[in-house]
């Protein structure tokens, strides 16, 4: 797609316009930039007035102007808008009851997607733009998102995704007075040309069979037909749900939650050495002799002194085993560039800043702005697709290849 050309103003019109003005001064409120932006929208609105006049019966004229007070990104401008006889002439730059100036509430939304609450924003807009604006009007701004949001979750998706994602992210949420622990379901996946798109967020208290079945059948009604392997962080019920939707998909427990599920009873010190041990099991060519080296683990010095770590790896052996069936270059897909947790560390960070949330609709909101502004970032799909995509195609035939159409 060739670059959109940034329109050049000419140094002659440059020169006259700072000939007048203090350069130091030029961005400053009420500087040479509010004053062009002022001058600028006064002619457009005018220009509106002249069009509108065009299509309206002879008796309908201008009727002198009147002064609207409206903010911008860099502070406050009044305006002259033009005004008809009859009344019925209705700017498109700013509308009659529109107080905001195109593009400012774009700042707003970028700031509370980047963790600031609504009284952070309401300081940061005083203290560098000198504009006054109250928590409620960010609260406005901000709640239209939930729009988005709803149109968002009910989009079509793709028919197959080789691979889905599937996390969990407690958040705290004031409900009917108290403060409890929710979570936040994601799910993310890849396509077949390797490139990542978030399917969609649930919140919900309880999680459980039910709830993985009504979020199985939220996806096949979205248009999706079948799921190639499903990784998951050992989420209570979810095998059972999958399968009863999409038959034919692989559950794969995530080995790097396992991983860090397991170093959570190691004390800080033997952390390196644990982990190195740890790579034995996941690291070997097939099942049986990942096994094997699972046993060897629970009966050495460090599954001796940690027994819990073998027990959750017994646990989850299931759901580890379809893991050996890949070669190393789906492997690395699967865990070491495990795109989900890069994610997860952008939202924690969000949610650490606003500490506990309001209400589910304020969660909701600041989790889908950063979700959004993450898509946005993945341009290439990871480098090890290329090679993994023709072991998708051996592995699953045709299921891949309709994905490939």
């Amino acid at each position: 797609m060739p670059r959109r050309k940034e329109p050049r103003i000419p140094d002659a019109i440059l020169d006259q316009l700072l000939a007048e003005a203090d350069p130091q001064a030029v961005f400053d409120p009420n500087g040479l930039l509010d004053a062009l932006k002022k001058a600028l929208a006064e002619r457009v609105l005018n220009a509106e007035m002249d069009h509108h006049l065009a299509g309206e019966e002879p008796g309908n004229r201008r009727n002198g102007y009147g002064r609207k007070t409206v903010i911008t990104d860099t502070g406050q401008i009044e305006l002259e808008v033009p005004r008809d006889r009859q009344g019925r002439f209705d700017p498109q730059l700013i509308a009659k009851y529109q107080r905001r100036f195109p593009g400012f509430d774009d700042k707003i939304i970028s700031m509370y997607a980047r963790g600031m609450s609504t009284r952070e924003i309401v300081g940061h807009l005083r203290d560098l733009y000198r504009i006054e604006v109250s928590p409620d009007l960010i609260s406005a701004v901000t709640d239209a998102v939930l729009e988005e949001v709803t149109a968002w979750q009910a989009r079509p998706l793709e028919p197959v995704y080789p691979l889905i994602f599937f996390d969990a992210l407690r958040v705290k949420i004031r409900d009917e007075g108290l403060v409890r622990n929710k979570a936040v379901h994601i799910a993310l996946g890849v396509r077949a040309d390797g490139t990542k798109e978030i399917l969609g967020l649930w919140l919900e208290q309880n999680e459980g069979a039910k709830f993985w079945l009504r979020v199985m059948n939220e996806l096949k009604n979205r248009g999706v037909e079948d799921v190639l392997i499903a990784v998951v962080d050992g989420l209570k019920g979810f095998p059972e749900a999958i399968t009863a939707v999409f038959p034919q998909t692989m559950v794969q427990t995530c080995i790097v939650h396992l991983l860090r599920h397991s170093l959570d009873f190691v004390s800080w010190k033997d952390r390196k050495p644990v982990a190195a041990a740890l790579k034995e099991i996941y690291r070997a060519v097939d099942a049986a002799a990942g096994e094997a080296a699972l046993t060897a683990f629970e009966d050495g010095c460090w599954g001796q002194k940690y027994p819990a770590i073998s027990q959750s790896w017994r646990r989850a052996w299931t759901e580890v085993v379809p893991f050996y069936a890949f070669p190393g270059d789906v492997r690395r897909i699967l865990y070491t560039t495990n795109a989900i947790e890069a994610l997860n560390s952008k939202l924690r960070r969000a949610v650490r800043a606003r500490g506990h949330f309001p209400n589910d609709e304020a969660a909701t909101k600041l989790l889908f702005l950063v979700l959004n502004r993450s898509e946005k970032e993945w341009i290439m799909p990871p480098r090890e697709w290329s090679m993994a995509k023709a072991q998708f195609a051996v592995l699953f035939g045709e299921r891949f290849t309709i994905a490939m159409a």
